[in-house]
């Protein structure tokens, strides 16, 4: 068997007790441990699990001992999460019953694995995984924002990294504290006249730990030529640019030859020993091997790692992409934000939407003082005061929950525009400015096309909500459906400068098409009793044939012939499933094409088809945040959410009506 087909075994059909509670209680653990069991008590287990070398590891190893059972040691994976702490568990580990990685007093599993080497394939795979990691610009931690590496980094300027005291990476690694100052001390002396630039570890500027050096310990020549990079760096934001890099043993001097950049290093980390870099401690039992054989070995074979969306196994591959995406997620907005007049069930909310920012929340009485990045929702007007620097508004997408936004049902998707909104036809919005000029390549039409096929396959609407079944009347009469609306809705003020009542929509398709069986479905919030209805619209039996309150919208509109609406979103599903729509106000997806237009749109002059409109409104624009990790996610890994949130057990009918009337109750307090 090869080393790699043992790796592979490692765990299959295993049970593995984790005596420290700390390790047991790692929420990633079991999916990372696929293929082995967890169990509680050494008696039922076959093997030990340990951490590293940490001191808690030490008890595992006298728990191992005693029973006679053989120890794995867990550690971190190189591609470790967004976050640190016990807070942000990890999408990767490695397990190694062979010693572990940094211990280079004995073999390890991942150093047996380099030095096995790799054939053309594997090669192959190695270095598009090396360009992957730098085109997606990830490292072990992954929270802190990019910063333009012309900011940052001169030419010439060399690295040294710094790494948390008391690390065991130092001691196993042949190093102590004195290596620091040697390394400090080599790369002043080889570099003479070049800035060093000092990179302190993200530990020490989270407060949780110590480091190396501190500015007062340096000597005033070194002093001079030192730039200490105490604010949160992102690594690839040196590593892009640096002649070279200094490490002891910090992972990131891994990094440095993932981005093919001159590497000296003074312990005896997992990638020293092999050729690849200057060292200064000697490793006789390691012989020189390719770079593709480290990366291979490192980020393919040792590892074992789960996806952020949805926790299942995947590839190497995978992880980066979706970290690399993640962190393009985290810096849409501004660091800093102030968010005015959103409600208390919304605010938490909020800070989901825009990981990368720290939303203050602000009352809307509340002058402002000026040069904030100010976040308000939906149409909102501003706070008196001084201008803010942007303005973003936010309000709901279009694949939004199972449940009603009335019924403050916790969003998976928000969108956050800073030109406009995309319900308001007043001005441009970031939806219309990517559908009227934006580049929508063949691949993501074709992603676009899939996402659509998935949504009707699923039967998915922006509510999702239950009711009854409801057949096309027999006959040959066309069969129309016109959609209500809330008539205080901000849609209708900003989207419909003609008609903008539904008693009026009723009666201009009735006079349209006389011959057809008109059918009328009122907005959900109007029917649970959440909003008021429309003047007239009690009414609606005298222009509609039929009148529908219970009945997915989904259901309707795939029996029906054609769609009439002022703004809904419900013309929206309608075109996702090819049907015939009629306009008479102005929505987002109106102007394109698409529809039949009672409203003159001239600012939209581009034809699209359907793949392109949705690849804006549902890829694009919207947001998603996945409900069971908290963090953002793509449109496919919200209808995976949306599924599951369909099958949980329904909310009882008396809980339900209780809080349709405490919310209707307070609504009618507000005036609304």
């Amino acid at each position: 068997m090869s080393v790699t087909d043992a790796c592979a075994a490692l765990l299959e059909g295993r049970r593995l007790w984790a005596p420290t509670p700390g390790v047991a209680r790692i929420a990633t653990l079991p999916e990372l441990l696929h293929g082995a069991r967890l169990v509680r008590s050494p008696v039922e287990a076959d093997a030990v699990l340990a951490w590293g070398r940490k001191p808690s590891a030490e008890r595992a190893e006298a728990l191992a001992r005693r029973h006679g059972l053989p120890l794995l040691r867990l550690e971190d994976g190189f591609l470790r999460s967004l976050a640190l702490g016990p807070d942000a568990p990890p999408w990767s580990v490695v397990l190694d019953d062979e010693g572990i990685y940094y211990d280079a007093s004995r073999p390890s599993r991942l150093e047996r694995l380099i030095a096995a080497g790799v054939d053309a394939a594997q090669a192959a795979r190695a270095e598009a995984l090396r360009q992957a990691w730098c085109e997606a610009r990830v490292s072990k931690y992954n929270l802190a924002r990019d910063r333009d590496p012309a900011s940052l980094v001169r030419p010439g300027d060399v690295l040294v990294v710094d790494q948390t005291a008391g690390d065991a990476a130092i001691t196993h690694g042949g190093a102590d504290a004195s290596s620091f100052a040697r390394m400090l001390e080599a790369a002043l002396d080889e570099h003479p006249g070049a800035r060093v630039l000092l990179k302190v570890h993200p530990d020490v500027l989270s407060g949780r730990k110590r480091g190396h050096f501190s500015p007062e310990r340096l000597t005033p020549g070194a002093a001079a030529r030192v730039v200490w990079l105490a604010d949160p760096v992102h690594p690839p934001d040196l590593l892009q640019q640096v002649a070279a890099v200094y490490v002891v043993t910090s992972q990131m001097g891994f990094e440095a030859l993932l981005w093919r950049r001159p590497l000296r290093c003074f312990g005896l980390p997992f990638y020293a020993g092999w050729g690849l870099s200057t060292d200064e401690l000697p490793l006789p039992r390691r012989a020189p091997a390719g770079l593709e054989a480290l990366v291979h070995a490192a980020l393919v074979d040792y590892p074992r790692q789960v996806h952020p969306h949805g926790g299942a196994r995947c590839t190497p591959e995978a992880l980066v992409q979706a970290v690399g995406w993640l962190r393009q997620q985290r810096q849409q907005d501004p660091e800093r934000v102030t968010a005015v007049g959103f409600s208390w069930w919304k605010r938490p909310i909020l800070r989901r939407f825009m990981p990368g920012s720290q939303v203050q929340f602000q009352s809307a009485r509340q002058p402002l003082a000026g040069g904030e990045h100010l976040v308000l929702w939906g149409r909102a007007t501003p706070p008196a005061g001084g201008t803010p620097a942007s303005v973003r508004r936010v309000e709901d997408g279009f694949l939004r929950s199972v449940g009603l936004g009335a019924e403050m049902r916790q969003p998976l998707s928000w969108v956050v525009d800073a030109q406009g909104l995309y319900y308001d036809a007043t001005a441009p919005s970031q939806l219309e400015r990517w559908l009227q000029s934006g580049e929508l390549p063949a691949a993501l039409r074709a992603r676009a096309a899939a996402l659509r096929q998935r949504i009707l396959a699923a039967r998915l609407t922006k509510y999702n909500l239950a009711g009854r079944a409801w057949q096309r009347p027999a006959g040959d009469r066309p069969v129309l459906l016109v959609v209500g609306q809330v008539e205080a809705d901000e849609s209708l003020r900003w989207g419909a400068p003609g008609l903008c009542r539904n008693a009026d929509l009723l009666r201009a398709a009735r006079a349209e098409r006389p011959d057809a069986w008109l059918v009328y479905k009122p907005h959900p919030d109007v029917v649970a009793g959440l909003r008021r209805a429309g003047d007239g619209e009690a009414q609606a039996q005298a222009s509609a044939d039929e009148v529908v309150v219970d009945v997915p919208i989904d259901l309707l509109i795939e029996q029906v012939d054609e769609v009439h609406v002022l703004t809904s979103l419900a013309g929206f599903e309608a075109l996702l499933r090819q049907r015939r729509v009629v306009c008479w106000g102005a929505p987002f997806y109106a102007g394109w094409g698409l529809t039949e237009d009672r409203v003159a749109l001239p600012r939209r002059q581009r034809r699209l088809d359907l793949d392109s409109l949705v690849a804006a409104a549902l890829i694009l624009y919207p947001r998603y945040v996945d409900p069971a990790s908290g963090l953002p996610c793509p449109p496919e890994r919200a209808i995976d959410a949306l599924l599951a949130w369909r099958e949980r057990p329904p909310e009882g009918r008396a809980r339900r009506a209780a809080r349709r009337w405490l919310l209707g109750w307070a609504r009618r307090l507000r005036g609304r």
